[in-house]
C-alpha cells in the first residue's frame, strides 16, 4: 500500500531542507548551471534505448542533464515504494500496469491528461491506441503516464527441430490442434519437448482464455470470469497440455524457465513477449538463425469471437505529483511521447513505440543482424490484442490466483473446484 505517512513526510521535508541549506538555489535541482533529472527503469536491455531518448532531449535542452539508472524488477519496486513513502520519487520513472492504479489512486503520480493541450487537445486519442491509453490511466479515468510502448505475445519456435521432425513451420492457419500435433511429432522424432506451457498469466493461459472467448475480468473490472464457459474451455486446454509427454510439468518450470529451456534447445516452442526478442538475439548467439517467431495459434472452436487473441500490455513514462523538478520532468515526458521521442525509442530496438504508425522503426532495428526474425508477426497481432488484465484490487489477488492455479496443476483441486476458488478470490478481493 502506498500512503504518505507522517514519518515519511517528515523525512521528505528534512531532506528538502538539507538540500536547500547545502545548495542554495540548487534546491531546484540545478548544479553547475544544469538541471539534473534522475530517470529510473528496471530493464538493462532497454538502457541504451532510454539513454538515446534522454540524449535526444538533452540536445534540445542543453540546460538539462538526465541520468538513466537501472535496477532489477524486484529492487525497482522496493525502492519506488520507499521513495513514495518519503515523498522522494525519482524525477522520471517507468510505470507498469500492475502498479499504476496503486500509485495513481493514492495521489503519487502527476496527472498528465492535459500535457499536450497546447499542441492538440485530441493528441492522445490521435496517436495512441485505446489499450495504450488504458494502461496509463488511474481508476478515475485520468492519465497518469505518457504511453511508452506496446507489446504482444508471440509463438517462438526452433526451426531446426521442426525440420528434423518433418513438420511445417507455424503460420497464420495454425490452430490449437496444429500446436499439439506438431508437439507430438517433434517429441516422437527428436526426443525434445514440443510446446512448453508454463503457469504464467500474460505469457501463458490468459491468451488461451481470450482465444476461446472467455475473460479474466468483466468490462467494468468488478468481477472475474473464471466461471464463464469460454474461460473454462481455454483453461482446460492449457492446463491439460501438461499431461502430454511432450510438455514439461510445473515442477520442471520451477527449476528452468521456458526461455532458458528454449535457448538450450530442450524444447521447440514457447510463448514470449516481443520485448524480449532483441535481447534474445544479442545474448543467445549459438541459436541465432535456428529460431523464429509466429502469431499465436487460434482456438478452432471458440465459445465466442474468432478464436484470435494476444495479450497486449505497455509501459508509460511517469513522474511524481509533488516532485521538486516537476515542470522539467513533465517537459521530458512530453518529448518522450512525441513522434520524435517515440521514433528514437523504436530505432533503438528497445520496444515497439506506443505511437501509432511508428511500428516499423522497431521492426527495422532487427536489420542489424545477419539473420532477421519475422518480427512483423508481433506487430500483426496488435490488431487483435487484448489489454493486459488489471484492476485496483489485483495486488491482493494476483499471488493467490497463481497459487490456486498450481493446485489445479498438482491435482490438489479439480479444474472446476479451482476455477470456483479463483472466482471467489477475485470477486472478494479488496483494494490495497
Amino acid at each position: 500500500m502506498i500512503r504518505t505517512k507522517r514519518k515519511g513526510l517528515a523525512l521528505g521535508l528534512a531532506a528538502l531542507m538539507t538540500a536547500m541549506m547545502l545548495g542554495g538555489c540548487q534546491g531546484n535541482g540545478e548544479s553547475g548551471g544544469k538541471v539534473k533529472l534522475s530517470f529510473q527503469i528496471w530493464d538493462t536491455a532497454q538502457r541504451n534505448g532510454m539513454e538515446a531518448v534522454a540524449n535526444a532531449y538533452m540536445e534540445k535542452h542543453p540546460d538539462v542533464e538526465i541520468n538513466v539508472q537501472v535496477t532489477s524488477w524486484d529492487e525497482y519496486w522496493t525502492k519506488l515504494d520507499a521513495a513514495a513513502e518519503s515523498n522522494q520519487l525519482p524525477d522520471i520513472f517507468w510505470m507498469h500496469t500492475n502498479q499504476i492504479l496503486k500509485y495513481a489512486d493514492y495521489g503519487m503520480l502527476a496527472d498528465v491528461t492535459d500535457l499536450y493541450d497546447d499542441v492538440d487537445k485530441d493528441y492522445y486519442t490521435k496517436h495512441f491506441s485505446e489499450i495504450s491509453l488504458g494502461n496509463a490511466k488511474g481508476s478515475d479515468g485520468r492519465l497518469y503516464g505518457v504511453p511508452k510502448d506496446k507489446d504482444s505475445v508471440c509463438l517462438v519456435y526452433n526451426r531446426e527441430m521442426f525440420d528434423a521432425a518433418g513438420v511445417a513451420y507455424p503460420d497464420e492457419t495454425w490452430t490449437w490442434d496444429d500446436l499439439t500435433a506438431a508437439s507430438a511429432k517433434i517429441y516422437e522424432n527428436t526426443g525434445k519437448y514440443g510446446f512448453m506451457a508454463y503457469a504464467d498469466e500474460q505469457l501463458g493461459y490468459w491468451n488461451f482464455v481470450y482465444q476461446a472467448g472467455g475473460y479474466i475480468l468483466n468490462e467494468d473490472k468488478t468481477k472475474a470470469g473464471f466461471m464463464d464457459e469460454g474461460t473454462r474451455k481455454g483453461m482446460e486446454f492449457y492446463v491439460n497440455l501438461q499431461k502430454e509427454p511432450w510438455c514439461p510439468d510445473q515442477n520442471y518450470f520451477a527449476e528452468t524457465n521456458p526461455g532458458t529451456a528454449f535457448a538450450s534447445e530442450q524444447g521447440a516452442m514457447y510463448l514470449e513477449g516481443n520485448w524480449n526478442l532483441m535481447s534474445m538475439m544479442e545474448n543467445n548467439k549459438d541459436v541465432v538463425g535456428k529460431w523464429d517467431v509466429a502469431v499465436l495459434p487460434k482456438c478452432p472452436d471458440p465459445v465466442r469471437g474468432d478464436g484470435r487473441a494476444s495479450i497486449s500490455n505497455g509501459l508509460c513514462y511517469a513522474t511524481g505529483a509533488r516532485g521538486k523538478k516537476l515542470e522539467y520532468a513533465k517537459d521530458f515526458l512530453k518529448f518522450a511521447g512525441s513522434e520524435e521521442g517515440q521514433r528514437v525509442q523504436g530505432l533503438s530496438g528497445a520496444a515497439i513505440p506506443a505511437y501509432i504508425g511508428l511500428e516499423d522503426t522497431w521492426i527495422h532495428a532487427f536489420d542489424k543482424f545477419d539473420y532477421v526474425l519475422d518480427v512483423q508477426k508481433c506487430v500483426d497481432m496488435l490488431e487483435y490484442g487484448v489489454q493486459s488484465v488489471n484492476n485496483a484490487s489485483r495486488p491482493n489477488w494476483k499471488t493467490q490466483i497463481n497459487d490456486a492455479l498450481l493446485k489445479i496443476y498438482s491435482g490438489q483441486q479439480s479444474l472446476d473446484e479451482g476455477l470456483a476458488a479463483m472466482q471467489k478470490l477475485v470477486d472478494e478481493a479488496k483494494q490495497p
